[in-house]
This record gives structure tokens, C-alpha cells and sequence, in this order.
């Protein structure tokens, strides 16, 4: 009898980590999942056959690139599939993977490249697309741009918000190193996710947030009308010739085209837009991927964040927030509830709860703390050398 496929996902703490292990085990995968958290989302989930404690990339970077090289060979991985910020730790085992293991994202030094914010914005622009006017902090052309109109201050290299500040034309800008400046923009604020093989698009997906916690959407809206979005996506995909998945943030003012303002190189919340069956083939053989297809549902949630978001509209006495709030938990459908699967669901809470801890005692958001042990910072390049695998357990 022909083994079945076996794929790794990389995190399994978010729900578009579980999503994608999901399609992949009905599309016939066994499917194990590595994760620095010892108790995590997609370890409650049927479709998960194993869940491995890895240690965090952000602290331990040859360490966390030895666990997953020993889990890769032990376990006989065909597809390896990272899911979040671990994507920039992640790409850097293309040289050292076993024959016939295939890793689904860009080569190491392309995927830091589209994480640098500077970088992407030169890149971008060099090929004639659109992004607002960006410099690095400190220089004649950040001081000039912050003079002329409001601007936006963030780390190079960061995500979930982190670090962003918004400042008038004529302010005082921060000293911070490894920030960038650049053009606020305002306007209609679109994300994508795209799924792309050697510079084709296989598919995308283009959303809004509906309900923001901070600056991290917990329910999306599919939208069907966003050529010129798509049109953007695709050139630069082609002119890259990117594989794996990539993501962009857009904002597109009255009458003009859409800028994008960052990338991430990797899966973003879209992904829920895509039917499993269709993400399974394309992921499993990206050469014969059919013609993508999405789910019925345009808008989707996370129930319990939405949920918290109600609480915290009670609790400030906000009316206007809290009628924002009920009208998405009862137009928008949640992202784990299944019911041959249920857990993930009904234990989101509990298996978030190293996720919460850092929100509840150490001041972070919800997004930093989903993030701050497995983001690469900058600095030198990640290749670290790996070595065969052990026989012990990570």
C-alpha cells in the first residue's frame, strides 16, 4: 500500500496554520505539525496526526532549524509549509532538505528582501508599481518627506503593528534605528494572500478588515471587485518569479491607483477564502493546479476574538463598537467551527492561552504576543548550518 503524503506545517497556533492542515488531510496527507508552544490551536484538531515542540526561532534560530531538520528526515516529509513570521527562519532549509522534500516559500535571501520594508518599497518601485514614497529614518529624504505631509514611522523589519507612530506634517520625528519613513496614505485599506508557483499566480485572494483588533483584522470580507489590486499582485509576482505565498497591504485613495505599503511573505487571514479542496491540489502539485476556486461564505471571523472585541465595547460603554461588533458575530461565518472537528473551536480560548499570558502580564497586544518568538528582526542573514538529523525526539 502507497504511503500517504506527508506535510509539515511550521506553526500551529493560527487558525490559517489550521486551515491549511485541514485541506491537506482531506485531500488524502498526513499531516504533523512543529510549534514552539507545547499547547497550541491545530494540536486539538483531528486533522493533525502529530504536534512537535520546537524550540523559538526568534531566541534559538540553529536550534529551531535543527528540530525541524530532524523532524523533516525522521517523520519522511514530502511538503514543507510555513505559515507565519517562522517563514523567514523557515526558508533558509532549502540546501539541506532531503531529496524529494519540497519547501513551499522563496529562497532565503528573496523572502528577506520582501520582509525588509525599505527593500520591498525599492524593489517595487523599480519595476513600476505602485508604493508610497519611503526612506530610511534619519535621512535628507525622510526629513524632506516629513516637512512636506503626515507620515508614517515603522521598524523595517517588524509586523503586527509593532513599533508603528503617525506624526503631522512639520513633526518631530523619533530617533529609532532600523525604521523607515514613509508617506501616509488615506483611503479604502485592502490585504491579500496569493499562492503563485515560478511567477505565475495560481490564486488570490483580496479582503478587507471588517472588525480590527489594533491593527490585526479578526473578521474579513472577500472582495470581488479589485482588478486593479489583482492586476498589481500579478506583475509583481511574474517579475519576481515567486513561489510560495506572499501577501500585500493596500491602500488605494479616491481615484488612483493602489499603493502598496508592505509585504509579507507569507500566509495571511485571506487564505480562509480559498476551498480546501482547491488549496490542497495546488499546494500538493502547484504544476497542474486547477483554476482556483474560492468558498461561498465572503465573509468569515475569528468568533472568539470578535467575541473579546464585544466584551471591550461593553466594558468602555461604546455603542457605535459595539453595534459594529454584533452585526459581524451574526453576518460572518467563524473559521474553525466545524463539526466533524470541534475542538479547535470550542478550545480556542484554552490553547491561546500563551498567546494571552504575554498580552495579560507583559503588555503586548494580541499580535505581538501571537509573534515575538518566531519574528526575524533584521541583521545578518538567518543560514545557519544544519546538521544530519539525530535520532532523538525534539
Amino acid at each position: 500500500m502507497t504511503a500517504k503524503p506527508c506535510a509539515l506545517i511550521t506553526l500551529g497556533r493560527m487558525p490559517k496554520g489550521l486551515d491549511v492542515a485541514r485541506a491537506l488531510t482531506a485531500a488524502g496527507c498526513r499531516v504533523i505539525v512543529a510549534e514552539p508552544f507545547g499547547w497550541h490551536l491545530a494540536a486539538t484538531s483531528r486533522a493533525v496526526a502529530a504536534s512537535f515542540q520546537v524550540r523559538a526561532p526568534a531566541s534559538d534560530k540553529a536550534g529551531f532549524l535543527q528540530d525541524l531538520s530532524d523532524i523533516i528526515r525522521r517523520e519522511a516529509v514530502d511538503l514543507v509549509v510555513p505559515v507565519s513570521e517562522e517563514s523567514s527562519f523557515v526558508a533558509c532549509l532549502a540546501g539541506s532538505l532531503p531529496e524529494g522534500t519540497r519547501l513551499l516559500c522563496a529562497p532565503e535571501e528573496r523572502l528577506l528582501a520582501l520582509h525588509d520594508k525599505a527593500a520591498f518599497a525599492v524593489q517595487a518601485r523599480s519595476l513600476g508599481l505602485g508604493v508610497p514614497e519611503t526612506h530610511p529614518l534619519g535621512s535628507a529624504g525622510a526629513q524632506d518627506l516629513a516637512e512636506r505631509q503626515a507620515v508614517v514611522v515603522k521598524p523595517t523589519h517588524a509586523c503586527a503593528g509593532s513599533g508603528v507612530s503617525f506624526h503631522a506634517p512639520g513633526d518631530t520625528l523619533p530617533s529609532i534605528p532600523g525604521c523607515i519613513v514613509q508617506a501616509r496614505l488615506t483611503g479604502r485599506e485592502f490585504s491579500s494572500v496569493t499562492l503563485a508557483e515560478e511567477g505565475r499566480v495560481l490564486g488570490t485572494v483580496v479582503y478587507e478588515g471588517l472588525l480590527m483588533s489594533g491593527s490585526v483584522a479578526v473578521a474579513f470580507e472577500r472582495q470581488t471587485e479589485a482588478q486593479a489590486v489583482e492586476e498589481w499582485i500579478a506583475r509583481f509576482v511574474a517579475e519576481t518569479g515567486h513561489s510560495g505565498f506572499i501577501g500585500f497591504d493596500f491602500i488605494q485613495e479616491p481615484g488612483k491607483p493602489p499603493m502598496a505599503i508592505e509585504c509579507n511573505p507569507r500566509i495571511t487571514s485571506g487564505v480562509h477564502f480559498f476551498d480546501p479542496a482547491w488549496l490542497a491540489r495546488a499546494l500538493m502539485d502547484p504544476q497542474a493546479a486547477p483554476p482556483v476556486v474560492y468558498r461561498s461564505q465572503l465573509r468569515l471571523q475569528i468568533f472568539w476574538q470578535c467575541l473579546a472585541e464585544m466584551y471591550g465595547a461593553m466594558a468602555r460603554l461604546n455603542g457605535r463598537r459595539y453595534r459594529q461588533v454584533m452585526r459581524t458575530l451574526f453576518t460572518s461565518k467563524d473559521v474553525l467551527a466545524r463539526w466533524r472537528d470541534p475542538w479547535p473551536f470550542w478550545l480556542m480560548t484554552f490553547t491561546s492561552w500563551p498567546i494571552l499570558r504575554r498580552a495579560l502580564f507583559q503588555g503586548m497586544t494580541l499580535g505581538e504576543a501571537a509573534t515575538c518568538d518566531i519574528v526575524w528582526q533584521g541583521g545578518e542573514t538567518i543560514t545557519t548550518a544544519v546538521t544530519p538529523a539525530r535520532e532523538s525526539a525534539p
